[in-house]
C-alpha cells in the first residue's frame, strides 16, 4: 500500500524505520512543525522530520491538521492508508476519510485502558503489572476506535517510562506492519473496544513530577520512574529544583508505615528481585530528611527510607547523589522538598 506516516518523537522513528523495510511504500510523513528542543532550546525539525530529510521523503508540517493547504496536499498524494505513531495532534473529521483505508494508530497501551497522550507513564504510575500496544482505526473520539491487534508486555520492577517505551516501540512497530499487511490482503478485522475498563492518561506536567516525600516509598518509586525521562521528576533543595532519577527502595519498612501493608513491593505484589533489597541507614528519617552514609544518600518518605540515585542540580551535569552530597553535611535540618 501507499502510505503517509504521521509521527513526531523518537518512538515514532522506530515505527517509521520498520515500515520502510516492509512491503509498503512511504510517500510522505506528517509531523509537528519545527520547535525548540534540547538544552539550548534551538528551533529544529522533529526526529521524524530529520529521518525523512535524510531519506528524501516529503515532510508535511501543518500547524493544524485542519489547514486547507495540508488537506489539499494529502488528497493529491492519495494514500491508501495513514499509519500514526505519537503524532501529537488531534486529527479533524475532515481528513479521516481521505485515505481509502483510513488512519491506523499504534497506541502504547492495551485499550481501552489508558487512552490519551501518556499511557506508558500512567501504567507505571498506577502500579500496573502488564501493559502493551494496540493498533486501531482512528475515529473522532480519542483512542476509541475499533481494534485490529494487541500485544502485551510485562512491566519490570525497575522500568522507567523510557525503558518500557523503548521496548514497546520495537514490538509495536512489528504489530503495526502486521496490521497494515492484514488490511491490504483483506484479513484484518477491526473489533469494537469494550465499554468497560476505560481509563485516561493525560500528559504528565512538571507539577505532576514534583515529588512529595510524605507519600509511601513505593508511590515515590513509581512516580519517579513514570516521569523518567519526561517530564523529569524533581524536588526542591535550598530553594532550587533538583532533577531526580530512579531511587532504590530500602528494607524493611517501619512497622507503622502507612500504605506499605497494602503494597509491600512494586505493583502490589511481593518485593521484587533487585528492588527493596538495600539496607537502610541505622537512623529513622522524617519525610524529605537526608542522611549521607558511606558514599550513599538516603532520604525519608512517608513509609521508609530510600536510596537516592542520580541527581542533577541546576546548571550542572547529572551525577550520583553521593557526589552531589559531598560537603552538604546532611543532618536533621537538611531536607528535600522544602522551599
Amino acid at each position: 500500500m501507499r502510505l503517509v506516516f504521521a509521527g513526531t518523537p523518537p518512538v515514532a522513528v522506530t515505527a517509521l524505520r520498520v515500515l520502510l523495510t516492509s512491503q509498503h511504500t512511504i510517500e510522505a510523513v506528517i509531523t509537528r512543525p519545527d520547535a525548540p528542543a534540547g538544552r539550548g532550546r534551538r528551533v529544529g525539525p522533529s526526529p521524524v522530520a530529520v529521518v525523512a530529510g535524510e531519506l528524501g521523503i516529503e515532510a508535511l508540517k501543518p500547524v493544524r491538521p485542519g489547514d486547507p493547504s495540508f488537506q489539499e496536499r494529502l488528497r493529491e498524494i492519495a494514500p491508501d492508508c495513514c499509519p500514526v505513531t505519537a503524532y501529537g495532534a488531534l486529527l479533524p473529521q475532515s481528513i479521516l476519510g481521505i485515505p481509502r483505508h483510513g488512519w491506523v494508530n499504534l497506541h502504547f497501551s492495551v485499550l481501552p485502558a489508558w487512552r490519551g497522550a501518556a499511557p506508558v507513564q500512567h501504567a507505571i504510575l498506577h502500579g500496573d503489572d502488564i501493559t502493551g500496544a494496540t493498533t486501531f482505526q482512528i475515529v473522532r473520539e480519542l483512542d476509541a476506535g475499533p481494534v485490529f491487534g494487541v500485544l502485551t508486555e510485562p512491566i519490570r520492577p525497575a522500568d522507567t517510562a523510557g525503558d518500557l517505551l523503548d521496548r514497546l516501540a520495537v514490538s509495536g512497530a512489528e504489530l503495526l506492519v502486521a496490521t497494515l499487511d492484514g488490511i491490504e490482503d483483506g484479513t484484518a478485522r477491526a473489533l469494537p473496544q469494550s465499554a468497560e475498563g476505560v481509563s485516561l492518561a493525560p500528559k504528565l506536567t512538571p507539577e505532576d513530577a514534583r515529588v512529595d516525600w510524605s507519600l509511601p516509598a513505593h508511590l515515590t518509586d513509581r512516580q519517579i520512574r513514570a516521569c523518567t525521562p519526561d517530564p523529569g521528576a524533581w524536588t526542591e533543595f535550598d530553594g532550587a529544583r533538583i532533577k531526580l532519577w530512579p531511587i532504590t527502595l530500602t528494607t524493611p519498612p517501619r512497622p507503622d508505615a502507612p500504605g506499605e501493608a497494602e503494597a509491600p513491593g512494586e505493583h502490589g505484589g511481593a518485593a521484587a528481585p533487585g528492588r527493596g533489597a538495600t539496607a537502610g541507614p541505622d537512623v529513622s528519617l522524617a519525610p524529605g530528611e537526608l542522611h549521607v552514609k558511606r558514599g550513599a544518600v538516603y532520604v525519608g518518605t512517608g513509609s521508609r527510607q530510600v536510596l537516592l540515585g542520580d541527581v542533577q542540580p541546576p546548571g550542572k551535569r547529572r551525577m550520583p547523589a553521593a557526589d552531589w552530597a559531598r560537603g552538604l553535611h546532611a543532618g536533621p535540618a537538611t531536607h528535600l522538598g522544602f522551599s
